[in-house]
C-alpha cells in the first residue's frame, strides 16, 4: 500500500445521509415500532445508553426483509447530504481515500457508497434465508458495540498504513474514535449533540465545508 495514502472516514447515518437506516426499517413495523426504536437509537447515539444493549433488540423487534432493507437502500440515495457528492469528489482530488464505518447495514449503505465513489464500507452484514426472510447480523462486527468504531480504525491502520485518518460523524459513537484518528471532525447539520460538538477537534454543519477544514490542518 502506498505510504502516502491519506484516510477520510464517514459515518453514514445523520452524516453522509439524513436517516437513520435502522429508524426507517422500524418505521416499515408501525408507529409503535418506530417509536420504540427511534428512542433506542437515539439513547445510543447520544451515549446516554450502550449501543449494545440495543442492537439486538431493535433488529429483533423488527425482523427487517431482504427487500425492506433494499427500500432503505434507496431512501439513503434520496435523502443523501446535499454536498456530500462534491466534498468525496474533492477530497479524492486531494489524495485523500473516503471509507464509510457505520453502525448500520452494509447492503443498506453500498447504493450511497456507489453513488458517492466510495469503494470500502466497514459497516455489518444481515443475513437473509432463500425467501428474503430475516436470518440476523454479524454479531462479530466491531461497530455493533460500544468503542467498536475504534476497532475498526485500528484494523484500517494496521491495513493500510495511512499517513492521515480524519474521522467524520455525528454521534458519540464517532467521537470514540478520536483518540485513534489524527482529527475527529464533529458533523452537525442532521443532529447536533452537545458533546460531540464540545470535544471534537473540528465541527462543520456541511460536508462541503471538509476540503478547506483539513488543508488548514495538514497543510506542512
Amino acid at each position: 500500500m502506498d505510504s502516502a495514502m491519506n484516510l477520510i472516514c464517514f459515518d453514514c447515518d445523520s452524516t453522509l445521509s439524513a436517516i437513520e437506516g435502522i429508524d426507517e426499517l422500524g418505521r416499515f413495523r408501525g408507529p409503535d415500532v418506530f417509536a420504540q426504536v427511534e428512542a433506542m437509537t437515539a439513547g445510543a447515539m447520544n451515549g446516554s445508553i450502550p449501543l449494545e444493549s440495543v442492537f439486538a433488540r431493535r433488529l429483533e423487534m423488527i425482523r427487517p426483509s431482504a427487500a425492506d432493507v433494499d427500500a432503505v437502500g434507496r431512501r439513503y440515495v434520496e435523502t443523501a447530504e446535499p454536498t456530500a457528492l462534491e466534498a468525496v469528489g474533492a477530497l479524492a482530488g486531494a489524495q485523500w481515500t473516503p471509507v464509510i464505518i457505520s453502525s448500520g447495514f452494509r447492503q443498506a449503505i453500498r447504493p450511497l457508497a456507489d453513488r458517492l465513489g466510495i469503494a470500502r464500507v466497514e459497516a455489518v452484514d444481515l443475513f437473509f434465508e432463500p425467501d428474503g426472510s430475516y436470518r440476523g447480523y454479524d454479531a462479530e462486527f466491531p461497530s455493533t458495540r460500544s468503542g467498536g468504531k475504534v476497532d475498526v480504525i485500528r484494523r484500517l491502520r494496521e491495513e493500510l498504513r495511512p499517513s492521515r485518518l480524519v474521522m467524520v460523524g455525528d454521534g458519540v459513537s464517532d467521537l470514540e474514535t478520536a483518540p485513534v484518528a489524527d482529527l475527529f471532525v464533529g458533523f452537525g447539520r442532521y443532529a447536533t449533540r452537545e458533546r460531540v460538538r464540545r470535544e471534537a477537534g473540528a465541527f462543520i454543519n456541511s460536508l462541503d465545508e471538509l476540503p478547506a477544514l483539513l488543508r488548514r490542518c495538514f497543510s506542512s
